[in-house]
């Protein structure tokens, strides 16, 4: 079964967003702001003023007309100063609707607008004789080539092909691509502070040699040094050029 579309119309108004579009821009009130006590007065006002249009036109204009009265009441009700603070604005949903709904609109319009100037273009048909549209001109090899053997073309080929070698950087076409090492500061500061945990007292080249890379050396090293700034080890040297000993306190 097949339903038709409904098209509900009250009077110039195509639906209740229409019509509370009509009364925002009529009072000239911000949509973000709307003086919903004077918007719902002047809705319902409307309302009781319509005599035409059956139960299924008016059902959607009374279901805005309560949610209207009910964000009037919520709005006009006290409420304590905590609930005040986390309670959101009770007209956030009804004014994405009806920007959503002027959106559209206005697209609607714009649409019309090309549907109605594209009755006023007219396109001319192609002109251009079969004859001429279908001509290739041959081409000319002797004129083309002139003096030159085949010879003198290979060797201007390779003038211009040490010309594109001359402009290339020979130092710098060898290098490599440098690619930027990710390192997790969070997971290998868990992996350090497990390895403090399971080992005591060890060698701080031992733990470097479980690095993966130079990047993660230096990580290491940098969160050795806010352990021992926060007494979670200590380091010890016997000397300059020593291996650095690690022990947990």
């Amino acid at each position: 079964m097949i339903l038709e579309p409904l098209d509900v119309t009250l009077d110039v108004f195509e639906g209740p967003l229409d019509l509370l579009l009509y009364l925002i821009e009529k009072n000239k009130v911000d949509i973000y702001d709307i003086p919903i006590s004077v918007i719902t007065d002047q809705y319902m006002e409307y309302l009781s003023d319509v005599r035409s249009g059956g139960m299924d036109v008016m059902s959607e204009f009374v279901l805005m007309a309560a949610t209207l009265l009910d964000i009037k009441c919520r709005m006009l009700l006290p409420g304590n100063k905590e609930e005040e603070e986390d309670e959101s604005d009770p007209r956030e949903e009804l004014v994405e609707r009806l920007l959503e709904y002027k959106m559209c609109r206005s697209l609607s319009d714009e649409l019309k607008l090309m549907y109605e100037g594209h009755g006023m273009v007219t396109c001319r048909s192609k002109s251009i004789p079969a004859e001429v549209s279908e001509f290739i001109p041959p081409v000319d090899y002797p004129s083309l080539i002139g003096d030159n053997t085949l010879i003198e073309l290979r060797n201007i080929f390779d003038s211009l092909m040490k010309r594109q070698e001359d402009k290339v950087d020979r130092v710098r076409s060898r290098f490599g691509k440098i690619e930027r090492e990710q390192v997790d500061i969070g997971a290998r500061t868990e992996y350090i502070r497990t390895f403090i945990g399971s080992h005591k007292t060890f060698s701080f080249r031992n733990l470097l040699s479980e690095s993966g890379g130079r990047m993660e050396c230096i990580v290491t090293f940098l969160v050795i040094l806010e352990f021992m700034k926060n007494g979670i080890v200590r380091a010890s040297q016997d000397g300059n050029g020593s291996d650095i000993i690690i022990t947990a306190a």
